[in-house]
């Protein structure tokens, strides 16, 4: 079911820098939320679990049921949106996943995701955008013009660009002491790059829905690229330090 995972050299340091404790555990089968069952057998790996709990009065009455579900007392592992790698404090040590969905991927840029989700473990941040947003989640939902799935996914978007707002001063200190890790983070952006230079214009033809361009657009934070408007904005010192009210400020101002 799951395996602990053989790191290189640069992916284990980047482990004791900043979530020492941590383990990297390669999972048998993809999944986007363990189902419980799975769930339960980080038990025999980790010494102890500890499920997040968030007041329902965070969601608004229409949100998925999946949110739902991690926002109870639940042990819910991986929520939609977590990508290849993901990774929780709800054990202890946290501990980082890779899902078999990496494989055909170089081995630099896996390296490279691996190294990601350790340097937000150490962050200290959320895990999810449900404990960054908090209660103001249901101010975003009224602000955003949008069914719940679409609600859900610019969340995502959103934390996803303030999470890069904190990474990305780590990956650019990489080029001396982690070559292949920095390479791998700088390459990654230049392939974006092209589609979010086009972003602008495939929304104007309605090519790429609001949603989908977010999470594109805050996808690049991490990277230092430059965004598009309205992404742009996030893309601040204001947001780094003004958090859940910024963006809910931001969702307001775009869509008034």
């Amino acid at each position: 079911m799951f395996e602990e995972r053989s790191l290189s050299g640069e992916v284990e340091a980047v482990r004791e820098a900043h979530a020492p404790d941590a383990l990297v555990l390669d999972s048998g089968s993809d999944f986007e939320t363990l189902d419980p069952a799975r769930a339960e057998d980080l038990g025999l790996l980790v010494d102890a679990l500890d499920p997040l709990a968030y007041p329902a009065e965070w969601l608004p009455e229409d949100a998925p049921e999946l949110l739902a579900r991690f926002a109870s007392s639940d042990f819910t592992v991986g929520m939609p949106g977590d990508g290849s790698v993901a990774w929780t404090r709800q054990t202890d040590p946290p501990v980082a996943f890779v899902k078999p969905r990496v494989q055909g991927s170089p081995d630099e840029f896996v390296d490279f995701l691996v190294a990601e989700a350790l340097v937000e473990i150490g962050t200290g941040l959320p895990e999810h955008f449900l404990g960054f947003f908090e209660d103001r989640y249901r101010d975003l939902d009224a602000a955003l013009p949008f069914d719940a799935g679409s609600v859900y996914q610019v969340a995502a978007a959103l934390y996803d660009a303030y999470l890069g707002l904190h990474t990305r001063e780590v990956f650019a200190e990489w080029g001396e002491n982690h070559p292949r890790l920095f390479a791998a983070w700088q390459d990654a952006g230049e392939r974006i790059e092209p589609r979010l230079e086009s972003l602008p214009s495939s929304m104007a033809r309605d090519e790429t829905d609001f949603a989908d361009a977010a999470e594109f657009a805050c996808a690049a934070v991490k990277h230092g690229l430059e965004l598009p408007a309205p992404f742009a904005a996030l893309d601040t010192t204001a947001y780094r330090d003004h958090g859940a009210d910024y963006a809910v400020k931001w969702a307001e101002k775009t869509f008034e």
